[in-house]
């Protein structure tokens, strides 16, 4: 074996020691979390905002698993005029709103069944199906099964709202 060969497999021996810690370290780590996930898709900047005014942003980074159905920034701007600023100045409705677009547990898409489904916030939300496709409430589910370390976003086209 001469000296290029015996480097050659030396190095691809340490690539591949370094690519099995760094794939460990992030199987522990996790990866991103509901929030740092929701921040990198960039279509919920006005969810993000209010998790953070609503002080959620520790309990989403938590362990969970959580189950989010995450309304579009489209969907926060369908909400009536004055609502959303409202809410950003009360924390303790806005933490109402934004923990009943939370179950407990990582539900994915596959699993989801029609009826009731107890929400983070104490009240249930209604799931529906049908040639529409999945409803949460009024919202249209328009996608699934984005994953996060502590459990799976779902994507709705509108802001649902405890009665």
């Amino acid at each position: 074996m001469n000296f290029a060969s015996t480097f050659r497999s030396l190095f691809l021996g340490v690539a591949f020691a370094i690519a099995a810690v760094t794939a460990s370290a992030d199987n522990r780590q996790g990866g991103a979390d509901i929030v740092d996930t929701a921040v990198a898709a960039g279509s919920f900047k006005t969810l993000v905002t209010a998790i953070q005014a609503a002080g959620l942003v520790d309990t989403l980074k938590g362990d969970g698993p959580f189950t989010v159905f995450a309304p579009t920034d489209e969907a926060f701007a369908k909400l009536p005029a004055g609502t959303l600023d409202a809410l950003l100045k009360d924390k303790e409705a806005l933490s109402k709103v934004l923990t009943y677009h939370v179950v407990a547990g990582k539900v994915m898409a596959a699993d989801v069944k029609p009826g009731k489904v107890k929400t983070v916030q104490g009240q249930s939300l209604n799931i529906t199906s049908g040639s529409y496709g999945v409803k949460v409430d009024p919202a249209k589910v328009v996608q699934t099964d984005i994953m996060a370390s502590n459990g799976v976003i779902h994507v709705i086209d509108t802001v649902v709202l405890p009665q």
